[in-house]
């Protein structure tokens, strides 16, 4: 009998080599996310970011993590993967500055069947970029080559943020009180959440593909969906320094309807005068086209609004000031007022 053919890794599905070629091809994008406070470089067991707490009276950590969900479909439709990150990145710093946490650092996790490092430093690119965007380091992460797990070309991401807030400057809502005034922050689009209803909409009621044209888009199909996750955190930092907010809600899965109540106190409800902003083009070709009800479209699509800040009445118009000065578009949006029933906060569509 003669001798068994000698089994690699590689054979079994797994590349080293393309591995350590990734980490290579990433190391410039990054350390171009770098801060003072970090002590490593990537390739390390775990990164270490030096706390500098002496700037806090009381600090707290806050921590989120979360995934882009099927909007990677679309990335894998167009074979365009350089932008994804970002919303990976946007979905975990824009939860955590609603507290008034400043991100500090970021880990990545990126599992596929088959490594592609060129493909996998396009994903990396865009996380680089969205830590950019939001001021933080990404500081290590994982690459998990799964053979057989995941249909060819496809990949799957999820991410983790570190912020820090001074305890006695969290911001959970409890100060929220009658007459207060809802300010709404644009979306960019879609954002990460809903691409469920927006793929069966498109592509299999109307037939479209990520190529085809509409007039009521300024982008084909395909590159209206992949546009980036905004992400606000350097504009909510500003505007903490001069003003009181004293509520927000990052507007994802669940939208309006259940995201704005989850920063309210007991026994208050939101106003929300559905006319104060313009809907963007691509909420009303989805509504329209898949015959959604309007309550569907408030309680599962952001319907262009990522991001509400609860404001004193007094302060409304300086912060609007700021905010067209930062490049936001911004619109007034409603204010808080009494429940009518004692109980859970609520929102009420007007």
């Amino acid at each position: 009998m003669s001798d068994p053919k000698k089994m690699t890794y590689k054979d079994a599905g797994v590349d080293i080599d393309a591995g350590n070629r990734f980490v290579q091809l990433i190391k410039p994008l990054v350390k171009a996310t770098s801060r003072p406070e970090v002590l490593t470089d990537i390739g390390g067991f775990g990164g270490l970011f030096s706390l500098h707490a002496d700037k806090y009276k009381k600090p707290t950590l806050v921590a989120s993590t979360d995934g882009v969900g099927t909007k990677l479909k679309l990335a894998f439709m167009m074979d365009k993967h350089d932008t994804v990150g970002i919303d990976l990145v946007a979905m975990c710093v824009n939860d955590i500055v609603v507290q008034g946490a400043e991100p500090l650092f970021f880990l990545d996790y990126l599992a596929t069947g088959k490594l592609s490092p060129e493909k996998a430093k396009e994903v990396v690119k865009g996380i680089a970029e969205g830590c950019i965007q939001a001021g933080c380091a990404l500081i290590g992460g994982e690459t998990a080559e799964m053979p057989g797990f995941y249909s060819e070309g496809e990949y799957d991401l999820a991410g983790f943020t570190v912020g820090i807030v001074d305890n006695n400057n969290i911001i959970d809502g409890s100060s929220i009180t009658v007459g207060d005034r809802l300010i709404g922050l644009a979306s960019s689009g879609l954002h990460s959440n809903g691409y469920s209803l927006a793929r069966k909409v498109l592509f299999d009621h109307l037939g479209l593909n990520v190529d085809s044209r509409l007039e009521e888009l300024d982008h084909t199909v395909g590159e209206e969906l992949l546009i980036p996750t905004r992400i606000y955190v350097k504009t909510i930092l500003n505007l903490l320094r001069d003003f009181q907010i004293k509520g927000m809600a990052h507007i994802t899965g669940g939208g309006l309807v259940e995201n704005v109540p989850r920063m309210l106190p007991n026994n208050c409800q939101a106003i929300i005068n559905k006319d104060s902003w313009p809907k963007p083009a691509i909420f009303e070709l989805l509504r329209k086209a898949g015959n959604i009800d309007e309550e569907e479209m408030y309680r599962t699509l952001n319907y262009g609004i990522g991001m509400v800040l609860v404001v004193p009445d007094a302060e409304v118009e300086e912060i609007m000031v700021r905010l067209s000065g930062l490049k936001e578009t911004a619109f007034l949006i409603g204010e808080i007022a009494k429940s009518a029933e004692e109980g859970e906060p609520t929102v009420t569509l007007v």
